[in-house]
């Protein structure tokens, strides 16, 4: 399936130390509230709890996977289809890690 993405993702501004922004974070969750209160559930959780332990390329990632549907997000962490992009492969793998405990 076509990964569009009708906004760009957020740009990720740096704080001394490489840690993201507050802002940032912030807009992050707003993105995580979906109309699927699934997905808001797990992305949210995946946000507060590893988001800020992950490399930069993967918190791109993630940031790029919020701009996707709800339907073709779904459709990754539920395994019935995968991102081209290795470091959204990567997100997805741990968001679906999430899942399972």
């Amino acid at each position: 399936m076509p990964q569009l993405c009708v906004t760009p993702p957020v740009a990720l501004g740096k704080r001394g130390g490489g840690r993201v922004r507050s802002e940032d974070i912030a807009r992050l969750r707003w993105r995580c509230r979906r109309g699927m209160k699934e997905l808001d559930v797990l992305l949210e959780g995946y946000l507060q709890g590893h988001f800020s332990g992950t490399l930069p390329a993967e918190q791109q990632a993630f940031s790029a996977l919020l701009e996707l549907p709800d339907p073709v997000l779904l459709a990754y962490v539920t395994g019935h289809e995968q991102p081209v992009i290795e470091e959204q492969r990567r997100v997805i793998a741990s968001l679906r890690r999430t899942l399972r405990t």
